[in-house]
């Protein structure tokens, strides 16, 4: 570039500057520091703190060659950054440390000073994890992430105040009543609740009874077969309800009535009460047609179904008696995501014709195959069927 030409970034208002770095992950906006004179300071003020161990590496380093070295130096750099940050309102503080294992001593020491520099945001992914107090307390906190994979529990103030915490994720390798249990109860205006929990033998029920409370995602990895556990919901504002895992567990739905959205594995098919207010629901993992039927009964506003994964092929009655009140006055929408074209045919037909001449305000019926190879007669023999409402397409997305 020519000498004459204005350097219009070093012009923009400090203010503006920031907002860039602290777009940028913290290692590169430490490095702008380079720059200029101008420039030496500017990453000081980001509100965004971001510290990633593969970023711009060779795993194999950090694998196998500098690993001792990878991990005091990265160990260092945070320690800079925090220790020049003078910023007085983080915004974001993010650690991911997939690969290097750095003490938790520092991983607490860090949280700390970011609970003191009025962190809104924490989204912590590392080896080891040890809490400091100070966190339980933070009284700026709006979104908190933990995930680790040492099988620890945290030590906690004698009180958890955490009153502005919206919304808290959490993946559990151990017993969630140690820690994630101990936390929800400190969180006055819970908003979205996010848990992935490793299911072990243990005499505790599982009972959400948070009366903000408006997402729940659930994720529950089984470590033992025979372990049936008990689930109960008491939550009157909640809107949305994704459960996902392989799952042996009782669902008492306590207080749903609020329900709008919901994705559920076939564990919930043998408990299923009243949603009321629900107008969107994805079933998954192997729902047979009977089964699908039945729930449809207990959603009398449903407007969007989606049945993803496979078509199981028992509990299907010819020609049911009783149609579901959502299909005669609110299911516009039906998705059949990868279905097997070679499999559970004849049932399936009985199903689609069912809803088909049932469903009287049905606009759209999607069927997506999992393989490549598209059953043309299933597909003519669908086309063909008779529809109650006259505004329905039938789409088929395949090769």
């Amino acid at each position: 570039m020519s000498s004459n030409v204005d350097d219009r970034l070093s012009s923009l208002p400090e203010e503006v500057i920031t907002q860039i770095l602290s777009l940028m992950p913290t290692e590169v906006a430490v490095r702008t520091s380079i720059l200029s004179k101008q420039w030496r300071y500017s990453w000081t003020s980001v509100t965004n703190l971001y510290f990633d161990d593969i970023h711009g590496r060779n795993l194999s380093d950090v694998y196998y060659v500098n690993y001792k070295l990878e991990v005091d130096r990265f160990t260092k750099f945070v320690d800079g950054v925090l220790k020049y940050c003078k910023t007085s309102q983080l915004k974001s503080f993010r650690l991911k440390f997939s690969f290097i294992c750095v003490l938790d001593v520092s991983v607490s020491k860090w949280i700390d000073l970011a609970v003191r520099l009025n962190v809104r945001e924490l989204d912590i992914n590392v080896l080891e994890l040890d809490l400091p107090l100070s966190l339980f307390t933070c009284k700026t906190l709006t979104s908190l992430r933990l995930a680790y994979h040492e099988h620890e529990s945290w030590e906690f103030p004698s009180c958890v105040n955490l009153p502005c915490l919206k919304t808290l994720d959490i993946v559990v390798s151990d017993n969630p009543f140690n820690t994630a249990f101990k936390i929800i109860p400190g969180c006055p205006i819970l908003e979205n609740l996010s848990l992935d929990l490793a299911i072990r033998q243990n005499e505790h029920d599982y009972i959400f009874n948070i009366p903000t409370l408006k997402r729940l995602e659930l994720t529950f990895r089984s470590i033992i077969d025979y372990v049936v556990n008990k689930v109960v919901l008491c939550l009157p504002n909640l809107k949305h309800l994704l459960v996902f895992g392989k799952i042996r567990s009782h669902f008492v739905m306590k207080d749903v009535s609020s329900l709008v959205d919901g994705e559920t594995p076939s564990a919930l098919r043998y408990y299923l009460p009243m949603f009321p207010n629900m107008t969107h629901l994805e079933l998954n993992s192997f729902w047979h047609c009977g089964q699908i039927l039945e729930f449809l009964h207990c959603c009398p506003v449903l407007k969007h179904l989606c049945i993803g994964e496979k078509l199981g092929k028992a509990n299907w009655i010819d020609h049911p008696k009783l149609v579901p009140a959502c299909m005669l006055t609110n299911l516009t929408t039906v998705v059949i995501s990868n279905f097997n074209g070679q499999k559970c045919d004849i049932e399936f037909q009985e199903f689609l014709e069912y809803m088909l001449r049932s469903a009287e305000v049905l606009e759209t019926v999607t069927i997506t195959w999992e393989n490549n190879m598209l059953c043309e007669r299933l597909c003519a023999t669908l086309l063909e069927l008779p529809r109650a409402s006259r505004f329905c397409e039938i789409h088929f997305i395949g090769n």
